[in-house]
């Protein structure tokens, strides 16, 4: 039995080892130099439980800084090295196994680590009494290593190694923290961004690509939203001193969301809203993936990397006003305007003759001139007076159906509008914010027993916006008309229930990764937080959640609307287009070459020896 016992304990070791070839690395140890000292009531001390504790090859004792939170030790290895593994082993105590998970190592070539590139996260429980280690996928050289600990553990950690070689390395293949894109923010004197108006100068850093693709530009981080602020996990805006293309986004811009999703527990509530309008045909959907996010070598969560909604030729598409736009039709446009509950918090804004709270964002609030500012509140005014000859009712009716489509408590809460050059009409759009829709606000669920839209039976509205939505939709008998043509043309465009359900699959799988880590950082899962109707205690749970709500919800809306979903027949046919096909008639007259255009009837379409009859409505 002992010798069993030895055997296992020697192919343990064995497995938790370093794969020798690279050599286990030296250099003078740097990081936070104030540490705490426990056995004094806490107090600060800079000569027990040192930094350099961390690299004397002794297990029993440990580092541990003053501060809970940001805090780090590692090398000056002199030189670049490929890091190719790391190894770890947390302190000597009853929690210490708990304490390095979602700890960070990074590496870079400048001393402050404004440079730095993530090269592992721990994911998972260290050991006590011994060496855990990870092989380190980052082909780039780094002169400085550096291991930080999570949040709120003061580091504390028994133990670090670092193998490698010596060599620049290069950029051919780099670590992500998942499968997700991974934006890292390294901040100027390591300052933590904590108001929507100072920007904090920072190194901003996204690999993509399965750690093949490497943006890393310089810019400015600052925090973002209203309240979504009041999180502990905290929304940031990113802004480039130059416009970057990012990922895969359409927009070449400087400013860019990390939205936190603190409440959403799914962590895809605005990706599937704006798959939603997508679908409904809005002319603009912002753009959003998810992401992992770290700060200072700290990891921050799972985010939304989305658009900053702004004019842009492929954002909100209109002419960009400058202080020289004073009169005629300069003067006109464009403007992008937002109906938000949150307006009076703002420099530029008004309150409309009806009492609708405005904020003006573009023109922006230190360009923007009195005569801007006095036509575009006319211009609001008069759209108000008269919303059938100045508003779009096309945009404000797809935006109106999104809203409910998805439930959404804030849809008139907060509203995008915008305003084009030499045109009399007011946009309606993008659709913004739906951490609370799809069943994720107590003070509405349960949604689909409502007999009435969200906007009149609970949900949230600034100013008069619930009068001035029911002029609309209850109470034009050709607004009603035009919606229903709208919902038409989705449900026979692809807003199927069982396209939505393959959609909300999809990225539940693809955010298995980075959820697992999210919930390891903010553990609340079993939490109600924010307007949380019940914690489920899941993350498929919660997914299964919104997939209840949107199979109930698309009946709901029909029954709402009075329409009856008779899928089209095209929609249905499977031709290889590259192919020549027949139209014919019922009574089998040839009827062209194309389905396109094809008027209400029914046809029968040939290619090569099969045929399929179709109803077009």
């Amino acid at each position: 039995m002992i010798k069993k016992l030895l055997c296992t304990q020697i192919a343990w070791m064995l497995l938790l080892s370093p794969v020798y070839g690279d050599d286990l690395l030296k250099g003078t140890v740097i990081g936070t130099i104030e540490t705490v000292n426990y056995q004094n009531s806490s107090d600060r001390s800079n000569t027990v439980n040192t930094r350099e504790n961390a690299f004397d090859g002794d297990l029993n004792t440990f580092f541990a800084s003053y501060d809970r939170s940001y805090t780090w030790t590692g090398l000056d290895l002199g030189s670049a090295h490929v890091i190719t593994r790391v190894g770890w082993s947390p302190r000597n105590d009853g929690v210490g196994e708990q304490r390095v998970v979602l700890g960070v190592f990074e590496g870079a070539n400048r001393g402050d680590f404004m440079d730095a590139l993530p090269l592992y996260v721990i994911p998972e429980n260290g050991k006590i009494g011994m060496m855990s280690y990870a092989d380190v996928q980052c082909s780039r050289g780094f002169r400085y290593v550096r291991y930080i600990g999570p949040a709120d553990a003061r580091c504390n950690i028994a133990e670090l190694e670092f193998y490698g070689h010596p060599g620049a390395g290069d950029d051919s293949h780099l670590y992500q923290v998942t499968n997700l894109p991974t934006v890292s923010i390294h901040t100027l004197n390591n300052e933590i961004p904590n108001d929507k108006v100072n920007q904090v100068v920072s190194q901003l850093t996204i690999i993509s690509d399965d750690g093949t693709n490497l943006l890393s530009e310089p810019g400015a981080t600052r925090e973002r939203g209203n309240a979504s602020r009041d999180f502990p996990k905290k929304p940031y805006r990113i802004k480039f001193d130059k416009k970057q293309n990012v990922h895969d986004a359409p927009a070449k811009a400087k400013k860019w969301t990390l939205i936190n999703n603190y409440g959403d527990k799914t962590l895809m509530r605005n990706l599937l809203a704006f798959e939603l309008s997508r679908r409904m045909g809005l002319s603009y959907t912002p753009y959003g993936t998810a992401v992992d996010v770290l700060l200072n070598g700290e990891y921050k969560g799972c985010y939304q990397l989305c658009d900053q909604v702004e004019i842009d030729k492929n954002r909100v598409a209109i002419t960009e006003m400058t202080p020289e736009d004073n009169q005629g039709s300069a003067l006109t446009g464009g403007y992008l305007i937002e109906v938000d509950a949150y307006a009076n918090q703002e420099k530029s804004w008004f309150n409309s003759n009806k009492g609708n709270p405005v904020t003006i964002k573009s023109p922006d609030e230190d360009e923007i001139t009195a005569n801007q500012k006095q036509y575009i509140r006319n211009f609001f005014n008069q759209m108000e007076n008269n919303w059938a000859a100045y508003l779009d009712l096309n945009s404000f009716l797809r935006h109106f159906l999104v809203g409910e489509l998805s439930g959404n408590t804030d849809t008139y809460w907060s509203v995008f509008m915008y305003k084009q050059r030499d045109e009399n009409l007011m946009h309606v759009g993008p659709v913004w914010d739906f951490d609370l829709a799809f069943h994720n606000d107590k003070r509405i669920y349960p949604v689909n027993t409502k007999s009435d839209y969200i906007y009149r039976s609970g949900g949230s509205c600034a100013g008069n916006m619930r009068n001035f939505v029911d002029n609309i939709v209850v109470k034009d008998a050709a607004a009603k008309r035009k919606m229903l043509e709208i919902w038409d043309e989705a449900r026979q465009s692809g807003l199927t229930e069982e396209n939505l359900l393959t959609y909300i699959d999809h990225w539940a799988t693809v955010l298995q990764q980075s959820q697992h880590l999210n919930f390891l950082r903010w553990p609340i899962l079993n939490q109600k937080v924010h307007q949380n109707v019940v914690a489920k205690g899941s993350f498929q749970a919660e997914v299964d959640v919104v997939k209840t709500f949107m199979k109930e919800r698309i009946a709901w809306m029909g029954k709402k609307l009075g329409y009856t979903y008779k899928p089209n027949g095209i929609n249905e046919l499977r031709l290889d287009m590259a192919q020549p096909y027949q139209v014919f008639l019922l009574s089998g007259q040839p009827y062209g070459s194309s389905v396109d255009n094809l008027p209400p009837g029914i046809y029968v379409v040939r290619q090569g020896t099969a045929a399929k009859k179709i109803v077009v409505k």
